[in-house]
């Protein structure tokens, strides 16, 4: 893969062309990457908060309200889970139930459990459960 930097004219705005024969899921993730902002505002009792998607482990649903998850902290999030699912499908977030997505990145291990599920153990030492929908997409993520 060749890679060419240069400067804008001055008064030309910043610009980036892919050119490829495909795209795959690496430079998918990429574009994606470049694509999304970093950022994403989570609400706490009265404060309102721009969280960074690296810190988020997990997103879930319950009574109709999604919460993202960080290693001290619980937000609320003003969005549905299939918004956040569609506008982070190339990045390290991964639906693996109904009501949860992973951080992918956050994940410390994951092992078989009974009926075709998965646990996965996050960083923070948290626990998620994989339903057996998922488990595939999981371990492709995964590399395994």
């Amino acid at each position: 893969m060749k890679i060419t930097i240069e400067a804008p004219k001055q008064g030309e705005e910043d610009e980036i062309i892919v050119r490829c024969a495909s795209l795959d899921e690496r430079l998918l993730k990429l574009i994606q990457a470049l694509r999304a902002e970093d950022k994403l505002t989570g609400y706490l009792e009265d404060k309102i908060v721009k969280l960074s998607l690296k810190e988020i482990y997990y997103f879930e649903a319950v009574d109709n309200k999604v919460f993202s998850y960080t290693a001290k902290e619980t937000y609320e999030i003003h969005k549905k889970l299939y918004e956040i699912e569609q506008e982070f499908e190339h990045t390290d977030f991964l639906r693996i139930s109904k009501s949860v997505i992973v951080n992918v990145s956050k994940i410390a291990y994951v092992k078989p459990i009974f009926n075709g599920r998965f646990e996965a153990k996050l960083k923070n030492d948290e626990k998620v459960i994989v339903s057996r929908q998922y488990v595939t997409e999981l371990k492709k993520k995964l590399g395994i």
